[in-house]
């Protein structure tokens, strides 16, 4: 068995924030997404848009600053930075199904090893009612970045061959964020981009049950 650390909650999302270029246009989806707004490298220009209707996201405002008339898509109260606006949300939906997203982060239930999404239904009672906005950002964002835990609660991968749940998207996934490895999703299958320090490669392949290119 590898001796390995988890990245922490915050550190994966500085590690996607890492790969996010200056003067990208971004969707960060409802959830562990979001935090990354808190990791934008200083000096960059990175205009964050929430589907609700609002480009120009900052930071999450400091406690007893919130403003809950200004919140993301998630009702999470947000900053706006200078130049920052918000409009109705069918012009919102007009961005993301138009292309001009250059990268959305969204969360998953499951991405296949070729990058097939299903994040919107696990077919549970109680479960998220409606797809919402999930399909227009997976197939109109340029990139489609998953951010989340490679495995369930239970300890089964989140990683697939084959999604077992409803889909959001086909072959949209480019890239998974995780708290054990960075992963790229290709027509081939997984390749590795980077992992945790100390997880060896066949390690993490068992926890997924499936191949890794290196």
């Amino acid at each position: 068995m590898s001796n390995y650390t988890k990245r922490t909650k915050d550190e994966l999302a500085r590690r996607v924030a890492q790969d996010i270029f200056d003067g990208a246009y971004v969707n960060l989806g409802i959830g562990m997404p979001t935090q990354v707004a808190n990791h934008i490298p200083a000096g960059m220009e990175v205009v964050l848009h929430s589907e609700n209707g609002i480009l120009g996201m900052g930071p999450a405002p400091a406690a007893g600053q919130e403003d809950f008339d200004l919140i993301n898509a998630g009702k999470q109260p947000v900053t706006l930075l200078p130049g920052g606006a918000y409009f109705h949300h069918a012009d919102s939906f007009a961005m993301m199904r138009g292309g001009h997203l250059d990268i959305c982060v969204l969360g998953a239930f499951q991405v296949s090893a070729t990058g097939d999404l299903a994040n919107w239904s696990t077919g549970e009672p109680g479960s998220i009612p409606a797809v919402g906005g999930a399909m227009d950002l997976a197939i109109g964002a340029k990139q489609t970045w998953v951010m989340m835990d490679l495995l369930t609660k239970k300890g089964e991968s989140k990683v697939v061959r084959e999604c077992t749940y409803p889909l959001t998207g086909i072959g949209c996934v480019k890239r998974i964020y995780s708290e054990l490895a960075t992963l790229e999703c290709t027509p081939q299958g997984l390749k590795l981009i980077d992992k945790v320090e100390g997880l060896a490669l066949d390690e993490l392949e068992r926890l997924l049950g499936l191949p890794i290119q290196a």
